[in-house]
């Protein structure tokens, strides 16, 4: 038995770990504002296309992490009689908004950097080292603060990964700056830019392809319908499916409903709660399941 004051312990602990893991949050998006505006300013002033693309890169890692906390808040976000999900489908055309938005900002800069690869011209290979090597840094610190948190968590394990990803994106540009410095190729400099404005801007272009079919209810990526309905098929007695709907409810939380068609009385009161546990496993939180007898 579950005591008051062992319910009470794990409120607690529960609500310190958000708080944690918001302020985690909070820290992580400071950091790399700040670092997106002093990167942008150095970019302009040596003329680096390669700054200017990891600059968008970092800016994109901005909106992510601002739509994961968004996430995050909306998750708590109270139903109403109006809005039985409350807020939380909000995440998700807040999240195409910035897709479509990013994916303006990067083509600029892939046209920018092609236009500088075309006619490359003389830069700080110095300046463009030291700059990305604090990137490596702010994205490392942020990485840090996010993977204490990451179990349990999709949205922040998402986040974690993003930031694991662009230390190593830094650390290109930084290896391109020390390469510039020593054999002043500076063609190198638009190459790194247009290399990283060419990856961003696929990622934004899935991003914005995955947020509209968010918005249109399609099944959320990673979830295969035909697996599911085998789980369901694979439960004791469960004879058939009909009316099977997968949906997303927000960023990070999928909803299922459907009518399953079971044999003898006896499975009738086992089927649903099992049912729900499989899926629950496979990153379907919530499940409705209306049950007929054949």
């Amino acid at each position: 038995p579950v005591t008051e004051e062992g319910m009470t312990t794990h409120t607690h602990t529960h609500t310190q770990r958000l708080e944690r893991l918001d302020a985690a949050y909070y820290i992580a998006i400071a950091l790399n504002i700040g670092y997106v505006a002093a990167e942008t300013c150095v970019a302009l002033v040596h003329g680096s296309a390669g700054l200017l693309s990891d600059a968008g890169h970092k800016l994109m890692d901005v909106f992510s992490l601002l739509i994961a906390l968004l996430a995050f808040k909306l998750a708590s976000s109270r139903p109403s009689e109006r809005r039985t999900y409350g807020l939380r489908k909000v995440s998700v055309l807040i999240s195409l908004v910035n897709a479509l938005l990013l994916a303006v900002v990067v083509l600029a800069i892939l046209v920018e950097s092609a236009s500088k690869l075309a006619h490359p011209s003389p830069v700080d290979g110095a300046a463009i080292s030291w700059t990305a090597a604090a990137g490596i840094l702010v994205s490392g610190i942020s990485a840090l603060l996010l993977g204490r948190f990451r179990r349990g968590d999709i949205n922040t394990r998402g986040a974690f990964l993003h930031m694991a990803t662009d230390s190593l994106m830094s650390l290109g540009v930084v290896l391109s700056g020390v390469v510039i410095s020593v054999t002043g190729w500076s063609v190198l400099d638009p190459l790194v830019g247009v290399v990283i404005s060419s990856v961003m801007l696929a990622g934004a272009v899935k991003l914005v392809i995955d947020s509209f079919g968010m918005i249109i209810d399609s099944v959320p990526e990673g979830i295969d319908p035909s697996h599911v309905r085998e789980l369901i098929l694979s439960c004791r007695g469960v004879k058939g499916i009909d009316e099977l709907h997968i949906w997303p409810v927000s960023i990070f939380e999928t909803a299922l409903s459907a009518r399953v068609r079971v044999h003898g009385a006896e499975n009738a009161e086992h089927v649903p709660d099992e049912i729900r546990l499989r899926l629950s496993s496979e990153g379907i939180q919530q499940s409705t399941v209306e049950v007929h007898l054949i």
